[in-house]
């Protein structure tokens, strides 16, 4: 189970740090699979050929995905799926409090693990979707050189400026909904204000954490 949850936390990062490498204007004209599949293998041979990243350099990450991944990811669409039914309860304040928190969540909880990839590849499989569509999902799986290929799904929005993830399914489990549940009992207990104070403690104490360096 421990490896499973290493390698959701690659694969994440994978998913989200790879769209930096995209001009807008690239993913702009490009189809959602196409896009995914050439920034994949980009973020592929970064991660197997960096020497810092190699080596365990976090804010290298960290710094990359702040400055590079805002635009390409739909993180307010992803919050408010997460958080259910209350997001349309939650005032605009808050909402936009809970998207900060839990954007900043991510960043701290994947931003590490993109050092860990090795010898993974990705193989795509055909895309379901007609013209028109505005949603799709783009379907693959990580192929390992142990254990049996691993499924990773991507759901995309077109938007204004291209096509945006906004969840990924690792394993059959897609992301929005492992936090809906623990999103839906915090609020239960202590409304959405209640949520914004557990996810803003936590990522208190992960930027308080230490930060590997290339020179350790």
């Amino acid at each position: 189970m421990t490896s499973i949850k290493n390698l959701f936390t690659q694969i994440f990062v994978l998913a989200l740090v790879s769209l930096t490498l995209a001009s807008p204007a690239a993913a702009a004209d490009e189809a959602p699979d196409v896009l995914v599949k050439r920034i994949s293998q980009e973020i592929l041979d970064l991660a197997k050929n960096d020497k810092e990243i190699q080596a365990g350099n976090q804010k290298r990450v960290y710094d990359m995905v702040e400055s590079k991944i805002l635009p390409y990811i739909d993180f307010q669409r992803m919050t408010s799926l997460a958080a259910g039914k209350s997001w349309r309860e939650a005032t605009p304040d808050q909402q936009q409090q809970l998207t900060k928190e839990f954007r900043t969540l991510l960043v701290f909880t994947y931003s590490g693990a993109i050092s860990q990839i090795k010898d993974q590849r990705v193989e795509f499989k055909p895309m379901r979707s007609a013209p028109e569509d505005t949603e799709v999902e783009v379907r693959s799986q990580v192929i390992q050189s142990r254990g049996d290929p691993i499924q990773l799904n991507y759901r995309l929005a077109k938007s204004a400026t291209g096509w945006k993830i906004y969840d990924i399914n690792v394993l059959g489990a897609w992301l929005v909904e492992t936090y809906k549940g623990t999103f839906s009992e915090t609020i239960s207990k202590s409304g959405i204000d209640g949520l914004i104070k557990t996810l803003s403690d936590k990522n208190k104490k992960l930027a308080a954490a230490p930060v590997k360096s290339t020179s350790k």
